[in-house]
């Protein structure tokens, strides 16, 4: 089932959570700067376990039109869950209305209102730039949430990498944007 589209909101707050190495944390930032240049208020925190690549990694945001005073999410609207672990620590939040994501690359498919699987490392692979699943991600996530403009985003991409991966980049946020489209009902 294709979960609702979250618009019309003033206040966002995000999980993206997988393994270290995955870029996770590095989409939490892009993503806030993406809001930031939209005029929007921002915090962005990150954990990560002591074995960075292939340990817990998690990187919170907060995205609100109004100054933010408790800096850490406690009501997450969206969840990306890259690993297995971490779709399971949060997997029940899908049944209070959060908006979860995850890789159907790792993850069986599972049914539920307020899920969507979409492969996101499967995509990377496909288009020949295996690390690229986290861009990917964040523009499904956006496509289908409109957290934040996808104009926003490839601004903010073009600015952050360097010039000979900049296009790469920002065709995987597309193709985040079109795997959505794809996963209409």
């Amino acid at each position: 089932m294709t979960p609702p589209v979250i618009r019309e909101k003033s206040r966002y707050e995000i999980i993206l959570a997988g393994a270290g190495g995955q870029g996770l944390i590095l989409s939490a930032i892009i993503l806030g700067e993406a809001a930031i240049r939209e005029g929007k208020k921002v915090v962005q925190t990150q954990s990560y376990g002591i074995a960075t690549r292939g340990g817990l990694s998690e990187a919170e945001v907060i995205i609100d039109s109004e100054e933010i005073v408790f800096q850490q999410v406690r009501n997450p609207d969206i969840i990306l869950a890259m690993t297995e672990g971490t779709f399971e620590k949060f997997c029940d939040l899908a049944r209070t209305g959060t908006l979860i994501f995850y890789d159907e690359t790792f993850l069986e498919e599972r049914k539920g209102n307020n899920l969507c699987g979409l492969p996101f490392t499967r995509s990377a692979r496909n288009l020949g730039q295996g690390g690229s699943a986290n861009l990917i991600a964040l523009g499904a996530i956006v496509a289908r949430t409109g957290v934040v403009r996808m104009e926003s985003l490839v601004h903010v991409v073009t600015e952050t990498f360097p010039v000979g991966t900049i296009e790469v980049n920002i065709k995987a946020l597309r193709l985040g944007e079109s795997l959505i489209a794809e996963h209409k009902d």
